[in-house]
């Protein structure tokens, strides 16, 4: 066997072992609250909410899963709150790409923590993004009570999915609420602030105040079924349209009203007939190095992405740091902006380090995203990035202001984006290569990502030296003993900071994703995002030349 056989075996069994570890943790999220909460739903007749959308959605077809990882590990305090209590992401009903927002009564009875308002913005916005119907499979308590100064307030808070409620449909977004559950308090605008509402009787519920508080605040004895019930709501207070006997009678309805939406205007993306890699996507475990600071070649990931393999790179010989071209991914067309993770070399003969930015690669990279926003082509960033090129000769070519320029073109860009971490994605580079305070329209982490304002290594020795000048300064001494435990405390907690798992839990990426399932799901958010007409101009304001 020969040495790059050895080297792609184990770089195999890294990526292997990672996506095992992946799956693992994502098992346990999908028991939600665990075995006694599942147990109480199934004896009130009830699905799950990841029954729910297996039943809703299409036979056969993809459920593109966002943020089943937001609050992992978060909130030990309170027993945790696996994918933030909600389940949700695009599914095909029928027919249709809808979006599709369930909360999970098995975990804390559905209540809204902080990161399940931010996880449910997030979707909110995907769907304002592409214009897709929503279905809200509602079943929750409510505000997290112990957390509430966190969650009720402000503006990225608990009642901003109303007013998204109301702007989406001011845009014409079609959404259907069913209450399948409780609907409590603000929450119970939700529905009503939805095109359609339908519920379930015996289960479902929609009341400002349920019984306790309506006893504590005005004395009336009330049951929550005479309260604000499916029949209540659908003979009494006309809020409700529909009701049902069962969850499966309530969705199969979802989708008969689903069926008959009427076909908006399009993006115009480009799309042929689809191929496939003429290489193995199965190939792509083996490319990236155990080791995230070893070199390798972007272009055989890109080869394993796009179909038939082909790839028009542009200005191949300058820039070389970053890769820029066209190709397709199951047959629409994209531009790829990928960091070179090679060491190349230029042709005024500067050695260039995989994965850096420099002056030529920035100034490059800026005038392709323009390029693809003047054809409409949408746009796909593959990061594996350490930074801009530091150190005088780069300060005095001007590295800043080709960095802006980078910048100024992903920030003002029209097209969609979509970006996937494929490896690091540290500083300067995080944003230049679209992270997610540049709005991409999906955002998606490989297991071997690390998101962090700079490497553990140089972090970490930056940490210590600050904090060992800061006990000297008040007049302690550090034994070379005590200075090396304190740089392995640095470095193990930065290092936990920069895991994917962490940024996921944050929803800093949308999903933590199998390599393998690159191609689809950037595919599927072409897909959705040629849903909404691109109708911004694209303007760049003043820029850095």
């Amino acid at each position: 066997m020969d040495q790059q056989q050895l080297e792609n075996n184990k770089n195999e069994d890294a990526m292997r072992m990672a996506i095992s570890t992946m799956k693992q943790r994502l098992a346990v999220i999908e028991q939600g609250g665990g075995k006694k909460s599942l147990e109480k739903v199934r004896q009130r007749g009830k699905l799950t909410a990841r029954e729910r959308i297996q039943y809703l959605i299409d036979k056969d077809t993809p459920f593109t899963e966002i943020g089943s990882f937001a609050a992992y590990d978060m909130y030990p305090e309170y027993g945790g709150c696996p994918a933030a209590g909600t389940v949700g992401g695009i599914g095909y009903v029928s027919g249709r790409q809808c979006m599709i927002v369930a909360n999970d009564m098995t975990v804390k009875a559905g209540a809204w923590f902080p990161l399940t308002g931010k996880k449910n913005l997030r979707l909110q916005e995907i769907a304002m993004e592409n214009r897709l119907p929503v279905i809200y499979l509602v079943d929750s308590a409510g505000v997290f009570l112990p957390m509430q100064d966190e969650i009720f307030p402000d503006k990225e808070h608990f009642g901003r999915i109303f007013r998204n409620n109301a702007r989406m449909s001011a845009m014409g977004i079609t959404q259907i609420a069913a209450v399948m559950g409780s609907c409590v308090a603000g929450g119970a605008y939700l529905p009503i602030m939805s095109d359609e509402v339908l519920m379930v009787e015996g289960n479902g519920s929609i009341f400002l105040a349920g019984p306790y508080l309506v006893k504590a605040a005005i004395g009336e004895d009330v049951d929550a079924e005479t309260l604000g019930g499916a029949v209540t709501h659908t003979e009494i207070s006309g809020i409700a349209d529909y009701k049902f006997k069962t969850d499966e009678e309530c969705l199969d309805q979802i989708k008969r009203i689903v069926s008959k939406i009427g076909q908006g205007a399009n993006a115009g993306f480009d799309r042929i007939e689809p191929v496939l890699p003429a290489k193995p996507q199965e190939e792509l475990d083996s490319i990236l190095p155990a080791d995230s600071t070893r070199p390798y070649d972007m272009l055989d990931v890109i080869a394993r992405l796009v179909d038939d393999s082909a790839f028009d790179q542009y200005k191949q010989d300058y820039g070389k740091s970053i890769l820029c071209g066209y190709a397709r991914i199951d047959g629409w067309a994209v531009g790829i902006v990928a960091n070179q993770r090679k060491i190349v070399k230029s042709r005024k003969g500067e050695m260039q380090m995989g994965g850096v930015i420099y002056n030529d690669s920035a100034d490059k990279a800026a005038r392709f995203i323009m390029n693809c926003n003047q054809k409409k082509i949408p746009l796909v960033f593959l990061q594996d990035v350490t930074g801009f090129m530091v150190g005088s000769r780069s300060e005095h070519a001007g590295i800043i202001k080709d960095g802006a320029k980078l910048v100024n073109a992903v920030s003002n860009s029209v097209v969609p984006k979509i970006t996937i971490i494929i490896g690091n994605s540290y500083g300067a580079g995080n944003y230049a290569m679209c992270g997610k305070a540049y709005d991409p329209r999906f955002i998606y982490a490989w297991p071997s990502a690390k998101i962090a304002v700079m490497g553990g290594e140089q972090a970490a020795k930056t940490l210590l030296q600050i904090q060992v000048a800061s006990l000297k300064a008040k007049g302690q001494e550090i034994t070379p003993e005590e200075e090396s435990k304190l740089l392995r405390e640095i470095t193990e907690k930065y290092n936990t900071q920069t895991t994917p798992y962490y940024a996921a839990a944050r929803l800093w990426v949308d999903e933590i994703i199998d390599p393998t399932d690159t191609r689809l799901r950037i595919a599927e958010a072409i897909k959705a995002a040629n849903n909404a007409p691109v109708e911004q101009a694209f303007n760049v304001g003043v820029f850095q030349v």
